[in-house]
């Protein structure tokens, strides 16, 4: 193992040896000087000792504190390099680290501390950030996506009470007005889950993805029934550690994109496993050709493909984007020759606890 010497060490034996040279060098001045001297009567000895030692006593004096002075320069230089760097940095500049210089000692330490900190800083300003950049983007896109139904609502209003509105009349008037507010509902709740899960990481539990996707199929029969889609699963177990109430609207939005932009006579595909140590949940749909620059946009808030007569919020696959990032995933999708998407996703397996379970 090696030796290494700490700073206080270091500076110990350094002005010991200063302390040690300086007084060895007075010594064999005063003993040259003495030697000299005994030639002489003893009292005319000894003032001339006393008056020849004075100057050379200051000069080694000097020549001992410029010394310590140059050596405990460069010994503290990393003190000097760490406040410097601490100046230069700012709020908008926290990519500057401290150089960690060798050996191992108290500054080495201190220098690492200082960077672990800083780092720590510029996570909390970065999670910061992307907080703030969420809460505008859900205020941005609530009022962009809210004003249409909202202009729908003063439309119908103004448009039926202009005038004495029949029962009839009325009746449009309240079924146009609940349209609006139903779509508006959609458009809050998948804003409220986007802002959710691009806020901070979830609560992570164990979860099974195959189960998350039987539920999901399940909820999605009726529908994929009254469209004439055939709704094909193949779930096999897949660990996967995250959030159930996220992964849940994860596997309904894959599942009602699906079908959304299928046709009639087409077909969706689920199934879920596990491959390169990670759990996966995979979604084939039929449907249109998808362009290159629509696969592209496919993730973005607000981006609505050509479906088969339905419209949504523009939310759904965003959603998934954001709820796998948060989960530390990874989501491909591919356009098919024949039309339609495949969709795959995959999420860490769930940590096996100390007694061998998931």
């Amino acid at each position: 193992m090696t030796w290494r010497l700490t700073a206080r060490s270091r500076l110990a034996l350094l002005y010991t040896g200063l302390v040690l040279a300086a007084g060895s060098l007075l010594t064999v001045l005063t003993y040259l000087l003495l030697f000299r001297s005994l030639r002489l009567h003893i009292d005319e000895a000894m003032s001339k000792l006393l008056t020849q030692a004075a100057p050379a006593l200051l000069v080694v004096t000097a020549l001992a504190g410029l010394t310590g002075w140059l050596v405990a320069g460069r010994i503290l230089r990393p003190i000097r390099t760490i406040a410097d760097t601490a100046n230069r940095l700012s709020a908008e500049n926290l990519a500057e680290r401290v150089p960690v210089g060798q050996p191992a000692d108290e500054l080495a330490t201190l220098a690492a501390t200082i960077n672990g900190m800083l780092d720590r800083i510029q996570h909390g300003i970065a999670e910061r950030d992307r907080v703030l950049n969420s809460q505008r983007l859900f205020v941005a896109n609530a009022a962009h996506e809210l004003r249409t139904p909202l202009t729908t609502i003063r439309t119908a209003i103004d448009v039926t009470l202009d005038g004495e509105p029949d029962r009839a009349e009325l009746v449009a008037m309240a079924g146009d007005i609940a349209t609006a507010l139903e779509a508006s509902q959609r458009t809050l709740d998948g804003l409220l889950i986007l802002a959710r899960s691009q806020a901070g990481p979830p609560r992570r539990t164990p979860v099974d993805l195959a189960e998350v996707a039987a539920a999901a199929v399940a909820g999605a029969a009726d529908r994929a029934a009254n469209g004439a889609v055939t709704l094909e699963a193949d779930l096999r177990s897949a660990p996967a550690s995250g959030e159930p109430v996220l992964l849940e609207r994860m596997a309904g939005n894959l599942l009602e994109n699906a079908l959304r932009y299928n046709h009639a006579g087409g077909h969706v595909t689920v199934t879920s496993g596990t491959a390169n140590g990670r759990g996966f949940l995979r979604v084939v749909n039929t449907g249109r050709p998808v362009t290159p620059d629509e696969e592209r946009r496919l993730f973005e808030p607000f981006v609505r493909g050509a479906g088969n007569g339905t419209r949504g919020a523009g939310l759904g696959l965003s959603i998934v984007r954001a709820i796998v990032d948060a989960h530390g995933g990874e989501i491909s999708s591919t356009a098919r020759p024949t039309g339609g998407l495949d969709i795959a996703v995959h999420l860490p397996q769930a940590p096996v606890s100390g007694d061998g379970r998931r």
